[in-house]
Protein backbone atom coordinates (compact mmCIF):
# COMPACT_ATOMS: atom_id res chain seq x y z
CA UNK A 1 0.00 0.00 0.00
CA UNK A 2 1.61 3.30 -1.03
CA UNK A 3 0.30 6.61 -0.12
CA UNK A 4 -1.62 8.69 -3.14
CA UNK A 5 -3.28 11.45 -3.66
CA UNK A 6 -6.14 10.14 -5.83
CA UNK A 7 -9.17 12.64 -7.12
CA UNK A 8 -12.79 11.53 -5.09
CA UNK A 9 -13.58 8.89 -7.61
CA UNK A 10 -11.42 6.96 -5.91
CA UNK A 11 -12.09 7.44 -1.98
CA UNK A 12 -13.49 4.00 -1.68
CA UNK A 13 -10.12 2.67 -2.80
CA UNK A 14 -8.55 5.48 -0.70
CA UNK A 15 -10.21 4.32 2.83
CA UNK A 16 -9.90 0.74 1.98
CA UNK A 17 -6.49 1.49 2.03
CA UNK A 18 -5.88 3.39 5.27
CA UNK A 19 -8.04 0.27 6.42
CA UNK A 20 -5.12 -2.15 5.95
CA UNK A 21 -2.44 0.47 6.83
CA UNK A 22 -4.34 1.28 10.18
CA UNK A 23 -4.80 -2.30 10.84
CA UNK A 24 -1.27 -3.11 10.47
CA UNK A 25 -0.56 -0.96 13.00
CA UNK A 26 -2.67 -3.09 15.98
CA UNK A 27 -0.72 -6.15 16.30
CA UNK A 28 -1.09 -8.37 19.18
CA UNK A 29 -0.54 -5.95 22.09
CA UNK A 30 -1.13 -5.81 25.96
CA UNK A 31 -5.04 -6.24 27.33
CA UNK A 32 -6.47 -2.87 27.31
CA UNK A 33 -6.47 -0.90 30.84
CA UNK A 34 -9.68 -1.09 33.13
CA UNK A 35 -12.64 0.94 31.50
CA UNK A 36 -12.68 2.56 34.10
CA UNK A 37 -9.49 4.44 33.35
CA UNK A 38 -9.78 8.43 32.69
CA UNK A 39 -10.52 8.45 29.06
CA UNK A 40 -8.60 11.12 26.59
CA UNK A 41 -9.75 14.56 26.12
CA UNK A 42 -7.04 16.18 24.49
CA UNK A 43 -4.62 15.50 21.67
CA UNK A 44 -1.87 17.74 22.10
CA UNK A 45 -0.07 17.79 17.90
CA UNK A 46 3.53 18.77 17.83
CA UNK A 47 4.86 20.45 14.84
CA UNK A 48 7.83 22.02 13.84
CA UNK A 49 8.91 22.31 17.62
CA UNK A 50 5.83 23.69 19.14
CA UNK A 51 2.73 21.81 20.54
CA UNK A 52 -0.84 22.72 19.87
CA UNK A 53 -3.47 21.62 21.95
CA UNK A 54 -6.50 20.31 20.64
CA UNK A 55 -9.92 19.92 22.66
CA UNK A 56 -11.07 16.68 21.51
CA UNK A 57 -14.76 17.38 22.71
CA UNK A 58 -14.67 20.16 21.08
CA UNK A 59 -13.68 18.73 17.87
CA UNK A 60 -15.97 15.66 18.01
CA UNK A 61 -19.17 18.10 18.51
CA UNK A 62 -17.96 20.16 15.27
CA UNK A 63 -17.26 17.45 13.15
CA UNK A 64 -21.43 16.42 14.01
CA UNK A 65 -22.82 19.55 13.37
CA UNK A 66 -20.26 22.03 12.02
CA UNK A 67 -22.18 24.91 10.83
CA UNK A 68 -24.29 24.57 14.37
CA UNK A 69 -21.42 24.60 16.40
CA UNK A 70 -19.95 27.44 18.20
CA UNK A 71 -16.84 26.61 19.75
CA UNK A 72 -13.41 27.78 19.76
CA UNK A 73 -11.76 25.14 17.76
CA UNK A 74 -15.20 26.08 15.15
CA UNK A 75 -13.98 29.24 15.11
CA UNK A 76 -10.72 28.38 13.77
CA UNK A 77 -12.01 26.09 10.95
CA UNK A 78 -14.13 28.86 9.78
CA UNK A 79 -10.76 30.00 8.70
CA UNK A 80 -10.23 26.59 6.34
CA UNK A 81 -12.05 27.10 2.53
CA UNK A 82 -15.23 25.20 1.78
CA UNK A 83 -13.42 22.45 0.07
CA UNK A 84 -10.99 21.62 3.17
CA UNK A 85 -13.50 22.32 5.71
CA UNK A 86 -16.16 19.55 3.72
CA UNK A 87 -12.72 17.24 3.29
CA UNK A 88 -11.94 17.33 7.14
CA UNK A 89 -15.93 16.44 8.33
CA UNK A 90 -16.07 14.06 5.59
CA UNK A 91 -13.06 12.16 6.91
CA UNK A 92 -13.80 12.96 10.88
CA UNK A 93 -17.73 11.23 10.00
CA UNK A 94 -16.63 8.27 7.97
CA UNK A 95 -16.41 5.21 9.62
CA UNK A 96 -12.38 4.38 11.03
CA UNK A 97 -12.39 0.43 9.62
CA UNK A 98 -15.70 -0.56 7.59
CA UNK A 99 -13.83 -3.90 6.54
CA UNK A 100 -14.06 -4.89 10.53
CA UNK A 101 -13.48 -9.21 9.80
CA UNK A 102 -10.12 -8.39 7.46
CA UNK A 103 -8.66 -5.39 9.93
CA UNK A 104 -9.66 -8.15 12.93
CA UNK A 105 -7.39 -10.75 10.65
CA UNK A 106 -4.63 -8.42 9.83
CA UNK A 107 -4.00 -7.99 13.82
CA UNK A 108 -2.41 -11.47 13.66
CA UNK A 109 0.36 -10.67 11.41
CA UNK A 110 3.63 -10.76 12.16
CA UNK A 111 4.05 -7.68 10.08
CA UNK A 112 1.56 -5.71 11.78
CA UNK A 113 3.48 -6.18 14.87
CA UNK A 114 6.46 -4.84 13.70
CA UNK A 115 4.99 -1.66 12.23
CA UNK A 116 2.89 -1.60 15.50
CA UNK A 117 6.05 -0.51 17.19
CA UNK A 118 7.52 2.46 14.89
CA UNK A 119 3.61 3.84 14.65
CA UNK A 120 3.37 3.83 17.92
CA UNK A 121 6.15 6.36 18.79
CA UNK A 122 4.04 8.69 16.88
CA UNK A 123 1.82 8.91 19.91
CA UNK A 124 4.28 8.50 22.45
CA UNK A 125 4.72 12.21 23.76
CA UNK A 126 1.77 12.83 25.82
CA UNK A 127 2.55 9.86 28.05
CA UNK A 128 4.78 6.54 28.02
CA UNK A 129 2.76 3.70 26.51
CA UNK A 130 0.30 6.57 25.14
CA UNK A 131 0.23 5.13 21.44
CA UNK A 132 0.06 1.50 22.58
CA UNK A 133 -2.80 2.19 24.21
CA UNK A 134 -4.27 4.13 21.20
CA UNK A 135 -3.91 1.24 19.12
CA UNK A 136 -5.17 -1.68 22.00
CA UNK A 137 -8.45 0.94 22.17
CA UNK A 138 -8.67 0.12 18.45
CA UNK A 139 -8.48 -3.44 18.85
CA UNK A 140 -10.98 -3.42 21.65
CA UNK A 141 -13.44 -1.38 19.49
CA UNK A 142 -13.31 -3.30 16.87
CA UNK A 143 -14.83 -6.51 18.72
CA UNK A 144 -17.84 -4.40 18.63
CA UNK A 145 -20.96 -4.49 15.93
CA UNK A 146 -21.36 -0.73 15.54
CA UNK A 147 -18.84 1.48 13.53
CA UNK A 148 -16.39 3.72 14.92
CA UNK A 149 -15.26 7.34 14.01
CA UNK A 150 -11.41 8.21 14.32
CA UNK A 151 -12.48 10.80 17.44
CA UNK A 152 -14.55 8.48 19.06
CA UNK A 153 -11.55 6.16 18.94
CA UNK A 154 -9.61 8.89 20.47
CA UNK A 155 -11.92 9.78 22.90
CA UNK A 156 -12.12 5.78 24.18
CA UNK A 157 -8.31 5.92 25.01
CA UNK A 158 -7.96 5.77 29.55
CA UNK A 159 -5.25 8.28 29.11
CA UNK A 160 -6.20 12.34 29.94
CA UNK A 161 -3.87 13.21 26.87
CA UNK A 162 -2.76 12.00 23.63
CA UNK A 163 0.72 13.83 21.58
CA UNK A 164 0.71 13.28 17.67
CA UNK A 165 4.09 14.03 16.54
CA UNK A 166 3.81 15.51 13.45
CA UNK A 167 7.65 16.16 13.20
CA UNK A 168 7.93 12.62 13.10
CA UNK A 169 5.49 11.72 10.31
CA UNK A 170 6.77 14.85 8.35
CA UNK A 171 10.67 12.86 8.78
CA UNK A 172 8.76 9.59 7.58
CA UNK A 173 7.83 11.44 4.36
CA UNK A 174 10.45 13.33 4.09
CA UNK A 175 12.59 9.63 3.89
CA UNK A 176 9.70 8.58 1.13
CA UNK A 177 10.65 11.27 -0.95
CA UNK A 178 14.22 10.94 -0.59
CA UNK A 179 14.00 6.87 -1.40
CA UNK A 180 12.03 7.62 -4.57
CA UNK A 181 14.36 10.84 -5.69
CA UNK A 182 17.55 8.01 -5.09
CA UNK A 183 15.81 5.07 -7.36
CA UNK A 184 14.64 8.16 -9.68
CA UNK A 185 18.57 8.79 -9.94
CA UNK A 186 19.31 4.97 -10.21
CA UNK A 187 17.43 4.83 -13.41
CA UNK A 188 19.44 8.10 -15.01
CA UNK A 189 22.81 6.17 -13.91
CA UNK A 190 21.44 3.11 -15.63
CA UNK A 191 20.56 4.46 -19.13
CA UNK A 192 23.79 5.71 -19.25
CA UNK A 193 25.83 2.58 -18.60
CA UNK A 194 27.77 1.54 -22.46
CA UNK A 195 25.93 -1.29 -23.28
CA UNK A 196 24.89 -2.86 -27.00
CA UNK A 197 21.47 -1.87 -28.18
CA UNK A 198 19.49 -4.73 -30.00
CA UNK A 199 15.49 -3.95 -30.27
CA UNK A 200 13.17 -7.32 -30.48
CA UNK A 201 10.08 -7.42 -33.34
CA UNK A 202 7.07 -6.34 -32.25
CA UNK A 203 5.72 -9.17 -33.82
CA UNK A 204 7.53 -12.09 -33.58
CA UNK A 205 6.99 -14.63 -30.34
CA UNK A 206 4.17 -12.51 -29.33
CA UNK A 207 2.41 -14.92 -26.62
CA UNK A 208 -0.68 -14.14 -28.32
CA UNK A 209 0.55 -16.31 -31.69
CA UNK A 210 2.38 -18.97 -29.45
CA UNK A 211 1.13 -22.04 -29.58
CA UNK A 212 -3.10 -21.35 -28.82
CA UNK A 213 -4.09 -24.82 -28.61
CA UNK A 214 -0.82 -25.98 -25.49
CA UNK A 215 -2.94 -26.56 -22.45
CA UNK A 216 -1.59 -27.73 -19.32
CA UNK A 217 -2.06 -31.27 -17.85
CA UNK A 218 -3.43 -31.36 -14.00
CA UNK A 219 -1.70 -33.19 -11.79
CA UNK A 220 -2.83 -33.65 -8.04
CA UNK A 221 -0.03 -34.50 -6.12
CA UNK A 222 -0.18 -36.37 -2.96
CA UNK A 223 2.06 -34.81 -0.82
CA UNK A 224 2.65 -36.04 2.79
CA UNK A 225 2.70 -32.52 4.65
CA UNK A 226 -0.13 -31.77 3.31
CA UNK A 227 -3.71 -33.04 3.89
CA UNK A 228 -4.39 -32.88 0.55
CA UNK A 229 -3.08 -33.48 -2.50
CA UNK A 230 -0.92 -30.44 -4.48
CA UNK A 231 -2.19 -29.34 -7.14
CA UNK A 232 0.07 -28.75 -10.05
CA UNK A 233 0.17 -27.87 -13.94
CA UNK A 234 2.20 -29.61 -16.45
CA UNK A 235 3.00 -27.81 -19.69
CA UNK A 236 4.77 -30.60 -21.86
CA UNK A 237 7.28 -28.97 -24.24
CA UNK A 238 6.77 -28.56 -27.61
CA UNK A 239 9.86 -30.20 -29.47
CA UNK A 240 11.42 -30.67 -26.26
CA UNK A 241 15.05 -29.74 -26.31
CA UNK A 242 16.52 -33.22 -23.82
CA UNK A 243 17.92 -30.39 -21.54
CA UNK A 244 16.53 -28.79 -18.10
CA UNK A 245 12.85 -28.17 -17.16
CA UNK A 246 11.59 -25.69 -14.92
CA UNK A 247 9.67 -25.92 -11.76
CA UNK A 248 7.83 -22.17 -11.97
CA UNK A 249 6.61 -20.76 -8.25
CA UNK A 250 3.64 -17.59 -7.59
CA UNK A 251 4.70 -15.33 -5.65
CA UNK A 252 2.36 -14.55 -2.04
CA UNK A 253 -1.25 -14.12 -3.11
CA UNK A 254 -0.22 -15.11 -6.03
CA UNK A 255 -2.01 -18.18 -8.72
CA UNK A 256 -0.64 -20.33 -11.36
CA UNK A 257 -3.00 -18.85 -13.35
CA UNK A 258 -1.14 -15.44 -13.13
CA UNK A 259 2.14 -17.27 -14.55
CA UNK A 260 0.45 -19.48 -17.02
CA UNK A 261 1.75 -17.16 -19.98
CA UNK A 262 5.13 -18.04 -18.61
CA UNK A 263 4.91 -21.62 -18.57
CA UNK A 264 3.36 -21.45 -21.88
CA UNK A 265 5.34 -19.10 -23.33
CA UNK A 266 8.73 -21.69 -21.66
CA UNK A 267 6.71 -25.22 -23.30
CA UNK A 268 6.63 -23.42 -26.46
CA UNK A 269 9.85 -22.89 -26.60
CA UNK A 270 11.22 -26.52 -25.66
CA UNK A 271 11.36 -26.54 -21.85
CA UNK A 272 8.75 -28.50 -20.03
CA UNK A 273 7.22 -26.65 -16.72
CA UNK A 274 5.32 -27.56 -13.98
CA UNK A 275 3.95 -24.49 -12.27
CA UNK A 276 2.66 -25.09 -8.36
CA UNK A 277 -0.39 -24.26 -6.82
CA UNK A 278 1.46 -23.27 -2.95
CA UNK A 279 -2.51 -23.61 -0.68
CA UNK A 280 -2.10 -21.55 2.10
CA UNK A 281 -0.24 -18.88 0.45
CA UNK A 282 -2.21 -18.34 -2.86
CA UNK A 283 -4.89 -15.98 -4.13
CA UNK A 284 -7.59 -18.12 -2.27
CA UNK A 285 -5.85 -17.21 1.07
CA UNK A 286 -5.77 -13.90 -0.10
CA UNK A 287 -9.13 -14.04 -0.37
CA UNK A 288 -10.20 -15.58 3.04
CA UNK A 289 -7.98 -12.65 4.52
CA UNK A 290 -10.04 -9.99 2.81
CA UNK A 291 -13.28 -12.00 4.19
CA UNK A 292 -11.99 -12.00 7.39
CA UNK A 293 -11.70 -15.80 7.64
CA UNK A 294 -7.77 -16.33 8.13
CA UNK A 295 -4.51 -13.87 9.16
CA UNK A 296 -2.53 -13.04 6.07
CA UNK A 297 0.04 -14.91 4.97
CA UNK A 298 4.01 -14.12 5.11
CA UNK A 299 6.98 -15.94 5.73
CA UNK A 300 5.67 -18.81 7.94
CA UNK A 301 4.30 -20.14 4.38
CA UNK A 302 7.89 -20.65 2.95
CA UNK A 303 8.53 -24.04 4.89
CA UNK A 304 5.41 -26.02 2.91
CA UNK A 305 6.83 -23.91 0.09
CA UNK A 306 9.93 -25.63 0.37
CA UNK A 307 8.37 -29.14 1.00
CA UNK A 308 5.58 -28.54 -2.49
CA UNK A 309 8.96 -28.14 -4.02
CA UNK A 310 11.10 -31.38 -3.08
CA UNK A 311 7.81 -33.19 -3.29
CA UNK A 312 7.80 -32.16 -6.74
CA UNK A 313 11.58 -32.81 -7.29
CA UNK A 314 11.20 -36.33 -5.54
CA UNK A 315 7.93 -37.19 -7.92
CA UNK A 316 9.80 -36.29 -10.93
CA UNK A 317 12.46 -38.58 -10.14
CA UNK A 318 10.89 -41.44 -8.78
CA UNK A 319 8.27 -41.28 -11.70
CA UNK A 320 5.20 -40.57 -10.08
CA UNK A 321 5.28 -37.73 -13.20
CA UNK A 322 6.78 -37.96 -16.22
CA UNK A 323 10.42 -37.81 -16.34
CA UNK A 324 11.09 -34.12 -18.05
CA UNK A 325 14.82 -33.62 -18.23
CA UNK A 326 18.21 -33.98 -16.72
CA UNK A 327 18.39 -30.94 -14.80
CA UNK A 328 15.98 -28.44 -13.14
CA UNK A 329 15.45 -24.59 -13.43
CA UNK A 330 13.74 -23.62 -9.90
CA UNK A 331 11.85 -20.16 -11.21
CA UNK A 332 9.70 -18.13 -8.98
CA UNK A 333 7.94 -14.59 -8.70
CA UNK A 334 8.43 -12.44 -5.42
CA UNK A 335 7.82 -14.96 -2.96
CA UNK A 336 8.50 -17.69 -5.32
CA UNK A 337 12.08 -15.96 -6.11
CA UNK A 338 13.31 -16.26 -2.75
CA UNK A 339 11.39 -19.83 -2.78
CA UNK A 340 13.36 -21.35 -5.25
CA UNK A 341 17.10 -19.65 -3.94
CA UNK A 342 15.78 -21.77 -0.65
CA UNK A 343 14.85 -24.69 -2.63
CA UNK A 344 18.29 -24.41 -4.12
CA UNK A 345 19.95 -25.27 -0.65
CA UNK A 346 20.58 -21.80 0.56
CA UNK A 347 19.72 -20.65 4.04
CA UNK A 348 20.03 -17.05 6.01
CA UNK A 349 23.70 -15.74 6.80
CA UNK A 350 23.81 -15.51 10.90
CA UNK A 351 23.44 -11.84 12.04
CA UNK A 352 20.00 -11.77 10.47
CA UNK A 353 18.68 -10.09 13.86
CA UNK A 354 21.19 -7.83 13.86
CA UNK A 355 20.76 -6.84 10.13
CA UNK A 356 17.14 -6.17 10.98
CA UNK A 357 17.32 -4.28 13.86
CA UNK A 358 19.22 -1.94 11.93
CA UNK A 359 16.54 -2.44 8.80
CA UNK A 360 13.50 -1.71 10.31
CA UNK A 361 14.68 0.95 12.47
CA UNK A 362 12.04 2.84 10.63
CA UNK A 363 9.19 2.01 8.59
CA UNK A 364 9.79 0.58 5.80
CA UNK A 365 7.55 2.38 3.34
CA UNK A 366 9.42 1.60 0.23
CA UNK A 367 10.92 -2.11 0.29
CA UNK A 368 8.24 -4.11 2.27
CA UNK A 369 9.88 -7.43 2.02
CA UNK A 370 12.24 -6.34 4.63
CA UNK A 371 9.35 -7.28 6.86
CA UNK A 372 9.09 -10.93 5.17
CA UNK A 373 12.91 -11.35 5.27
CA UNK A 374 12.58 -10.32 9.03
CA UNK A 375 10.19 -12.56 10.06
CA UNK A 376 12.30 -15.57 8.88
CA UNK A 377 14.15 -15.17 12.48
CA UNK A 378 10.82 -16.50 14.03
CA UNK A 379 10.54 -19.22 11.28
CA UNK A 380 12.19 -22.62 11.12
CA UNK A 381 13.34 -23.93 8.19
CA UNK A 382 13.92 -27.35 6.97
CA UNK A 383 17.19 -28.03 6.71
CA UNK A 384 18.96 -28.70 2.99
CA UNK A 385 18.73 -31.92 2.07
CA UNK A 386 21.38 -32.05 -0.01
CA UNK A 387 22.88 -28.62 0.08
CA UNK A 388 21.38 -27.95 -3.08
CA UNK A 389 19.76 -30.21 -6.00
CA UNK A 390 22.40 -32.49 -8.05
CA UNK A 391 21.00 -31.58 -10.63
CA UNK A 392 19.82 -27.63 -10.26
CA UNK A 393 20.97 -25.94 -13.75
CA UNK A 394 20.22 -22.43 -12.72
CA UNK A 395 17.50 -20.25 -10.37
CA UNK A 396 15.38 -17.59 -11.96
CA UNK A 397 13.83 -14.81 -9.74
CA UNK A 398 11.14 -12.51 -10.49
CA UNK A 399 10.93 -9.37 -8.63
CA UNK A 400 13.08 -11.39 -6.18
CA UNK A 401 14.65 -10.02 -2.97
CA UNK A 402 16.82 -11.13 -0.09
CA UNK A 403 19.52 -8.79 0.63
CA UNK A 404 19.10 -8.24 4.27
CA UNK A 405 18.98 -12.58 4.43
CA UNK A 406 22.15 -13.03 1.65
CA UNK A 407 24.87 -9.94 2.40
CA UNK A 408 28.26 -9.73 1.91
CA UNK A 409 29.06 -12.16 -0.98
CA UNK A 410 25.97 -14.48 1.06
CA UNK A 411 25.28 -16.36 -2.71
CA UNK A 412 28.70 -17.89 -2.84
CA UNK A 413 26.98 -21.23 -2.41
CA UNK A 414 24.52 -21.29 -5.22
CA UNK A 415 26.71 -23.08 -7.87
CA UNK A 416 24.26 -22.18 -10.53
CA UNK A 417 23.28 -19.26 -12.78
CA UNK A 418 21.43 -16.67 -11.27
CA UNK A 419 19.14 -14.65 -13.28
CA UNK A 420 17.32 -11.89 -11.03
CA UNK A 421 15.07 -9.28 -12.85
CA UNK A 422 13.57 -6.64 -11.26
CA UNK A 423 11.31 -3.35 -12.35
CA UNK A 424 12.08 0.59 -12.39
CA UNK A 425 9.00 1.45 -10.75
CA UNK A 426 8.98 -1.76 -8.51
CA UNK A 427 8.16 0.27 -4.47
CA UNK A 428 8.01 -3.45 -2.95
CA UNK A 429 11.38 -5.04 -3.87
CA UNK A 430 12.98 -2.12 -4.87
CA UNK A 431 16.02 -2.49 -8.06
CA UNK A 432 18.79 -1.00 -5.91
CA UNK A 433 18.34 -2.18 -2.30
CA UNK A 434 17.01 -5.81 -3.56
CA UNK A 435 18.13 -6.82 -6.84
CA UNK A 436 21.11 -5.05 -7.49
CA UNK A 437 22.29 -5.84 -3.90
CA UNK A 438 21.69 -9.42 -3.74
CA UNK A 439 23.11 -9.73 -7.53
CA UNK A 440 26.47 -8.29 -6.34
CA UNK A 441 26.41 -11.26 -4.15
CA UNK A 442 26.66 -14.37 -6.42
CA UNK A 443 30.05 -14.24 -8.42
CA UNK A 444 28.82 -16.68 -10.94
CA UNK A 445 30.09 -15.33 -14.46
CA UNK A 446 26.83 -16.78 -16.34
CA UNK A 447 24.62 -15.07 -13.83
CA UNK A 448 22.56 -11.84 -15.71
CA UNK A 449 20.74 -9.32 -13.60
CA UNK A 450 18.20 -7.68 -15.65
CA UNK A 451 15.88 -3.94 -15.33
CA UNK A 452 12.60 -2.98 -17.06
CA UNK A 453 12.78 0.62 -17.16
CA UNK A 454 8.52 1.43 -16.13
CA UNK A 455 8.18 -2.52 -15.28
CA UNK A 456 7.07 -2.65 -11.38
CA UNK A 457 6.12 -5.86 -8.97
CA UNK A 458 2.92 -6.55 -10.13
CA UNK A 459 4.44 -6.51 -14.27
CA UNK A 460 4.87 -10.17 -14.21
CA UNK A 461 1.40 -10.88 -12.64
CA UNK A 462 -1.25 -11.58 -15.77
CA UNK A 463 -5.07 -11.41 -14.50
CA UNK A 464 -8.29 -12.01 -16.94
CA UNK A 465 -9.77 -9.64 -18.94
CA UNK A 466 -12.82 -9.55 -16.37
CA UNK A 467 -10.13 -9.04 -13.83
CA UNK A 468 -8.63 -5.54 -14.27
CA UNK A 469 -9.21 -4.26 -11.24
CA UNK A 470 -5.14 -4.50 -10.80
CA UNK A 471 -4.70 -1.98 -13.31
CA UNK A 472 -7.06 0.73 -12.86
CA UNK A 473 -4.63 1.42 -9.38
CA UNK A 474 -2.63 3.87 -12.47
CA UNK A 475 0.60 3.36 -14.46
CA UNK A 476 2.35 5.02 -11.08
CA UNK A 477 2.40 1.82 -9.36
CA UNK A 478 1.69 -0.81 -12.22
CA UNK A 479 3.75 0.43 -14.22
CA UNK A 480 3.28 -0.16 -18.26
CA UNK A 481 0.59 -2.00 -19.86
CA UNK A 482 2.15 -5.51 -18.16
CA UNK A 483 1.73 -7.51 -21.44
CA UNK A 484 4.10 -5.85 -23.11
CA UNK A 485 6.83 -6.24 -20.06
CA UNK A 486 5.90 -10.01 -20.21
CA UNK A 487 6.49 -10.18 -24.03
CA UNK A 488 10.10 -8.88 -23.16
CA UNK A 489 10.58 -10.34 -20.46
CA UNK A 490 9.99 -13.88 -22.00
CA UNK A 491 11.94 -13.14 -24.50
CA UNK A 492 14.89 -12.84 -22.11
CA UNK A 493 14.50 -15.20 -20.14
CA UNK A 494 14.60 -17.89 -23.06
CA UNK A 495 17.81 -16.35 -23.92
CA UNK A 496 19.52 -17.19 -20.45
CA UNK A 497 17.84 -20.28 -20.33
CA UNK A 498 19.39 -21.08 -23.92
CA UNK A 499 22.00 -20.05 -22.21
CA UNK A 500 22.64 -21.68 -19.68
CA UNK A 501 21.87 -25.24 -21.22
CA UNK A 502 24.20 -24.51 -24.29
CA UNK A 503 27.49 -23.37 -22.31
CA UNK A 504 26.81 -19.71 -23.75
CA UNK A 505 26.86 -16.77 -21.90
CA UNK A 506 24.53 -14.19 -22.45
CA UNK A 507 25.30 -10.45 -23.52
CA UNK A 508 25.19 -7.89 -21.67
CA UNK A 509 22.86 -4.93 -23.60
CA UNK A 510 19.97 -2.69 -23.71
CA UNK A 511 16.89 -5.00 -25.32
CA UNK A 512 13.69 -2.88 -26.38
CA UNK A 513 10.74 -4.24 -27.50
CA UNK A 514 7.24 -2.54 -28.45
CA UNK A 515 8.40 0.08 -26.33
CA UNK A 516 9.44 -1.63 -23.04
CA UNK A 517 13.38 -1.25 -22.24
CA UNK A 518 15.28 -3.53 -20.47
CA UNK A 519 19.04 -3.55 -19.24
CA UNK A 520 20.70 -6.82 -18.71
CA UNK A 521 23.84 -6.22 -16.72
CA UNK A 522 26.90 -8.91 -15.89
CA UNK A 523 28.76 -8.45 -13.15
CA UNK A 524 30.97 -5.87 -14.30
CA UNK A 525 28.28 -3.58 -15.49
CA UNK A 526 26.39 -4.34 -12.10
CA UNK A 527 29.23 -2.89 -10.70
CA UNK A 528 29.69 0.05 -12.47
CA UNK A 529 26.12 1.01 -12.08
CA UNK A 530 26.78 0.71 -8.29
CA UNK A 531 29.46 2.74 -8.43
CA UNK A 532 27.65 5.43 -10.50
CA UNK A 533 25.20 5.54 -7.99
CA UNK A 534 27.40 5.78 -5.10
CA UNK A 535 26.04 2.47 -3.46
Amino acid sequence: MFGLLLPAAQSQHVRRGLALLTSLLVGSVTPLLAASARAADRLDVQLDGLSLPLDLHQLDAWSRDPKGSRNELAIWFELLDERSRDDLVSLLRAPLLPDRGFALQLLQSWAGRQVLQEVGELFAGGKPGSGVLLLTTLRERLQRPEPIRFVELLLAVPTPQLTLDLDGLLQLAGLWRQQLEEQTLALERLRDLPLSFREDSGTRGRLSAIQPDLRPRSIALKVAHRSAPLELELWPAVAPRQGSWVVLMPGLGGSSAQLGWMAQGLAARGWPVVLIEHPGSNETAVRQMLDGQRPPPGAETLPDRLADVEAVLAAERQGQIPRLGHSVVLMGHSLGGLSALLAAGLRPLPGLARRCDRALDVIPLINISRLLQCQLQEVPLPEPASGQPRTLAAVVSLNGFGSLLWPARGLERLKAPLLITGGGLDLVTPPVSEQLALFLQHPDPRSRLVMVEGGSHFSVVRVKEHEQALWRLGDGLVGVEPVRVQELLLSLTTEFLTSVDTAMTMAPQRRSRDGVTAYVLDGRNARRWRDRIGR
